[in-house]
């Protein structure tokens, strides 16, 4: 399970999100599929569970909402937006 960094803020509207990572001082702009993941992570969703969220509402198969989903996971974690409880919260 990840969890989104401490030091991010966002924004979230009907054409996505605006993301700013205050320590670092970098903005982001998600599309809607963007902010829709990002908002379950908050929650505490597992990646197995944003997976079969994304793949039944956007209406994919579970196997391209699963290369999606991990592909946009390894960016937010590369950009210092998601941490891994499991590594003490390195990325």
């Amino acid at each position: 399970m990840y969890r989104v960094s401490e030091s991010v803020r966002s924004t979230h509207g009907q054409d996505g999100a605006v993301v700013l990572e205050i320590q670092q001082g970098q903005m982001f702009n998600l599309n809607f599929v963007g902010s829709w993941i990002l908002e379950l992570l908050k929650t505490g969703a597992s990646e197995s569970a944003i997976i079969d969220e994304i793949s039944q509402k956007f209406e994919v198969s579970r196997n391209v909402a699963e290369g999606d989903v991990r592909e946009f996971i390894a960016s937010l974690k590369q950009h210092h937006l998601l941490e891994d409880p499991r590594t003490n919260g390195r990325h």
